[in-house]
């Protein structure tokens, strides 16, 4: 049984998640909208475009209707061994808004593939904005990732970079291409647990995890 603790550090994530989410849809309107009358989101709020009733709606709505997580299938060897080289149904944390406050260093996430935007990839980010990347090939300079920018990498040694589509083939990745975190992968039915991430995202994961978990769910779910 899900203590009350845990219910209220869940109810937190969820209020934080829904007002994020409520605060980037209306922002994406009001960009359509204002773009040709020099105004930005914030001013538009300011000035009684966007009420305080529709934003407190799409934040509730989310809070009592939504849920912080989804099921994604992963196939291919790019993230082995914590997903099976067979694939494995992952529950995946929501991540409405990635920066580096929400996402960190070691956490396996979902991004969009930049190659297919209608593809997603699962991989491990290595670095965010600030780091120097450095290259094994003296020949390659080294450089700094600039701001929202990060570097993914797949957990599987073996592969070459072709094979391992990741940031060693296309370079660094935008931040806003990131869906979410991997909390949970279900290889089948009796091999299955949470996903090693970084300290700090299991730690905030942990009340997410304990109340929205169905293993049940994922098993028939799971493609075999």
């Amino acid at each position: 049984m899900v203590s009350l603790s845990t219910w209220c550090r869940y109810l937190v994530h969820k209020i934080e998640y829904s007002f994020t989410l409520g605060w980037k849809v209306f922002s994406c309107k009001c960009s359509l909208y204002y773009s040709n009358r020099n105004l930005d989101v914030k001013q538009s709020y300011k000035r009684g475009q966007i009420s305080d009733r529709e934003l407190q709606d799409a934040v509730w709505k989310n809070v009592f209707q939504g849920k912080l997580t989804y099921l994604h299938w992963s196939k291919g060897e790019a993230m082995a061994p914590t997903i099976g080289e067979q694939g494995g149904t992952l529950l995946v944390r929501k991540i409405p808004s990635a920066d580096p406050g929400r996402v960190f260093v070691g956490d396996v996430i979902v991004m969009k593939d930049p190659d297919d935007s209608d593809n997603y990839l699962v991989r491990r980010l290595a670095a965010t904005e600030g780091y120097e990347m450095l290259s094994k090939d003296e020949k390659d300079e080294p450089f700094v990732l600039e701001k929202d920018q990060c570097w993914v990498l797949a957990d599987n040694e073996k592969l070459k970079p072709k094979e391992a589509k990741d940031s060693r083939l296309f370079g660094p990745v935008p931040m806003t291409g990131i869906v979410g975190r991997v909390i949970y992968c279900l290889r089948t039915a009796v091999d299955h647990g949470p996903v090693q991430n970084s300290h700090y995202s299991m730690r905030k994961d942990s009340p997410v995890l304990e109340v929205e978990l169905d293993v049940d769910d994922m098993v028939k779910n799971h493609k075999s």
